[in-house]
């Protein structure tokens, strides 16, 4: 009778091994969810998934930083990403060259997903993060792997949590070179699946000073990417593992230290790239709503304030806009003057775009759309 665990053995690398039956059954309902988004990717135009992987490209970066306990200003993100895309206003702050580093090697592992890994462009992933060669006033190792022993830690100066420690550093060398060969090999591995064990094996080996959270994690878009494409970019993966910071965590490390049964750490990951998908799913819909909202409306001949207005109010869906418009949301949304927001929001009610409720001071307009004016209102 064969046994219900795939074994995972390389020389010099522990035999790790996970429950099959398990890992499928959340993997399938990965797929699914993935399906679905491309699906309804296609009904978009070219410019509506440039918006949204931009978005997500952005927020993405932001988290992938967070996690290590870095804050990036999003609107110097965005600014990046727009002028890479060719999408929205380039406007905006000067882009240090750290962020522009990280939006570097998350474009690398992407348009280039089925390039080899090597150790050189690993190397030079790492580098990107550190342009200066200092993380703050730290200074760290760059473009090359570490020569120090390293420990895994978090928490605050003097009450560290240490999760793991690293192999020793004379090891590195040799253990990503077999890692490098299993990642850049065809064994027709779902690349879900991969992408778990592969951010596990690399995060155990943590061949560099720093940035092996972000680099491990760009590992994981290449994988994905390979199969997905572009179209991972939508697929928060970092911003799900933020939300997730500790379970994350204690996940790894849990796999790292125990019996070499990695189950649980695989049907972990599998189900955030599942849930990662779920929400791409949701931001896509609400890109639909809109497409169809607007091709119901075309002929109508609104005034850019309007348009801007209920565009805004459309992006956070239905009951996303609490107590709906009114004149003063209106004006702060547009910069018109009150008289002209009451009008505006007047002839949107006329046109059948949005709906009044109420009268007098208690006036609200949503958006004229099966569910998305309150039953209560």
């Amino acid at each position: 009778m064969q046994s219900p665990h795939y074994v995972w053995q390389q020389p010099s690398w522990p035999a790790f091994r996970f429950d099959t039956a398990r890992v499928s059954q959340e993997l399938a309902l990965a797929r699914r969810v993935q399906g679905l988004v491309e699906g309804k990717l296609a009904v978009l135009g070219f410019q509506e998934r440039q918006a949204l992987a931009a978005e997500a490209w952005a927020q993405d970066a932001v988290a992938t930083a967070a996690i290590e306990g870095e804050r990036l200003d999003l609107l110097t993100v965005r600014s990046s990403v727009a002028r890479r895309l060719g999408t929205g206003e380039h406007k905006g702050p000067i882009v240090p060259r750290s962020v522009d580093g990280l939006l570097d090697i998350m474009d690398d592992a992407v348009v280039r997903a089925k390039d080899p890994l090597t150790a050189q462009r690993a190397c030079s992933w790492q580098a990107a993060l550190f342009p200066t060669g200092f993380s703050g006033i730290r200074p760290v190792r760059t473009g090359a792997f570490r020569i120090d022993p390293i420990q895994v830690v978090s928490g605050p100066a003097g009450r560290e949590k240490v999760h793991y420690e690293a192999p020793p550093p004379q090891q590195v060398p040799g253990d990503m070179d077999k890692f490098l060969a299993w990642f850049n090999a065809e064994d027709g591995q779902d690349s879900i699946v991969k992408s778990a064990l592969a951010h596990l094996w690399f995060e155990t080996i943590h061949p560099f000073d720093d940035g092996n959270g972000r680099v491990g994690r760009n590992i994981v878009d290449q994988c994905l990417a390979r199969d997905a494409g572009e179209t991972v970019r939508l697929v928060r993966i970092s911003q799900r593992l933020l939300a997730e910071r500790e379970a994350y965590y204690e996940q790894l490390a849990a796999a790292q230290h125990g019996d070499l049964d990695i189950t649980e750490w695989m049907v972990w990951f599998v189900a955030q790239v599942r849930l990662a998908w779920e929400a791409a799913s949701e931001v896509v819909e609400v890109s639909l709503v809109k497409a169809r909202f607007w091709a119901s409306h075309a002929a109508l001949q609104l005034n850019a304030r309007q348009r801007k207005a209920v565009n805004a109010v459309l992006d956070l869906g239905p009951g996303g806009f609490e107590g709906g418009l009114n004149t003063r949301k209106y004006a702060g949304l547009t910069g018109a003057s009150k008289p002209t927001a009451s009008r505006d929001l007047i002839e949107l009610d006329q046109l059948g775009v949005l709906k009044q409720v109420g009268a007098g001071r208690s006036t609200r307009y949503y958006v004229n759309l099966p569910g998305w004016v309150p039953e209560d209102a």
